[in-house]
């Protein structure tokens, strides 16, 4: 199988789907924005071809490679893995005859408020939301709804410009912040109180062949905004649980219904209250590096099970469920220049046998912003044959390592 791949050299972890799709016998030809100069070695040794475009999100420039390609011989699959890659890549796919996931499937991935009113037709329970381009519109919305709100990009990824809207000042604020005032359209939503979690998975013809289940700790838009709280996800093993079961049906549901075929997918939903909620859907794997912490949970490539199911249409191997698996994000007391940390050898001595992998910039790194994610600044990924150890543990280390920054 001959396999188009979108943006092999970069972030890093792209590097991995390469390798996995040479290891399971695919020729792959990156598309990509680096020169073949910046690529090492071992990537070039994996690539079979490789088209440069000035921009992957530019879907001219990328039909124009992929038609490049097609000319010199077949193409039997056109393959993107990050989220503003997959609207426009859809689009090409389309233009040159290639299999996949479609535009419309693409669109009401990417669209928030499409995706959930596509969704209630189906029976999906989801928040109350609706597109909005004017103050008015909002404040019709909050008549109906009521407060608080969600205000947040139509096509955005994870808590990226969300905001929590409780008044009328706030709703003003973050309307002016997103440029509704200049023409932008935003989605508004409800806001839905409860747990949140995700569901994911490798999907093959719209059935899920590998699921996984994770929980944020706290909620995301908690989480994002506030810089003394060291926030962790955490995996669980716990999967043929029962309490599993309506999530895993919904996701399901959700996955058939969005016409979803052989592609990873990562949806969001939320219990509480009112219930399960879902909350959205992409079709591609989640990002902060959750798909190692899977792997490290389960004694798996998931990178090659994921070429598994794109270039043959099966996967070789199950996960192992012997660990709950996690992520722990630990953050600079202050923007500016890492000066050292705290509490780094107790966690080292405590519990250094659970610690698959962990990320602590040097002294003099420049700090990222919190709102860049779990893994913008120092982290450390775990796993435990126990999930309520695991969380244990990252409440621990919460509370124990002390980033400092001047």
């Amino acid at each position: 199988m001959h396999v188009l791949f979108v943006a092999p050299h970069f972030p890093s972890y792209q590097r991995h789907f390469v390798r996995a799709m040479h290891s399971v016998g695919a020729r792959v030809t990156g598309i990509g924005e680096a020169s073949p100069a910046h690529m090492d070695s071992e990537l070039k040794s994996w690539l079979h071809g490789y088209e440069q475009v000035p921009s992957v999100c530019d879907e001219q420039a990328m039909l124009e490679a992929v038609r490049r390609v097609q000319r010199r011989e077949w193409v039997d699959r056109l393959e993107s893995t990050i989220e503003a890659h997959i609207l426009p890549v859809a689009a090409v796919r389309e233009a040159t005859g290639i299999p996949g996931l479609t535009v419309k499937a693409a669109i009401l991935c990417r669209d928030k408020p499409q995706m959930k009113e596509h969704l209630r037709r189906h029976g999906i329970p989801c928040a109350q939301s609706a597109g909005i381009s004017s103050v008015d519109e909002a404040a019709a919305f909050v008549r109906a709804v009521g407060y608080p709100i969600i205000v947040k990009p139509r096509a955005g990824a994870g808590a990226s410009g969300t905001t929590r809207c409780a008044n009328d000042e706030q709703l003003i604020a973050a309307l002016r912040e997103a440029g509704v005032d200049r023409g932008q359209s935003v989605a508004v939503e409800e806001f839905i109180e409860g747990h949140e979690g995700f569901y994911d998975t490798m999907s093959i013809d719209g059935t899920p062949v590998l699921e996984f289940v994770s929980h944020y700790y706290p909620n995301v838009l908690e989480a994002m905004r506030h810089r003394w709280i060291s926030p962790y996800i955490v995996s669980t093993n716990r999967l043929d649980a029962s309490g599993y079961d309506d999530l895993k049906a919904l996701g399901r549901k959700v996955i058939t219904t969005m016409g979803l075929g052989t592609t990873a997918t990562h949806m969001e939903w939320f219990y509480g209250p009112k219930g399960l909620k879902f909350s959205e859907i992409g079709a591609r794997p989640p990002g902060v590096g959750q798909w190692d912490v899977y792997a490290a949970g389960n004694d798996i490539d998931i990178y090659r099970e994921w070429a598994n199911a794109v270039v043959h249409g099966r996967i070789d191997q199950k996960p192992s469920r012997r660990y709950a698996s996690g992520i722990i994000a630990l953050r600079p007391d202050r923007d500016g220049r890492i000066t050292g940390y705290e509490g780094v050898l107790e966690v080292q001595h405590k519990f250094g046998q659970y610690i698959t992998k962990a990320h602590l910039p040097a002294a003099g790194t420049p700090t990222q912003p919190i709102e860049a994610g779990y893994m913008a600044n120092a982290w450390i990924q775990m796993r435990h044959p126990d999930y309520d150890a695991m969380r244990e543990i990252f409440e621990v280390i919460g509370r124990t390592i002390r980033v400092h920054a001047g």
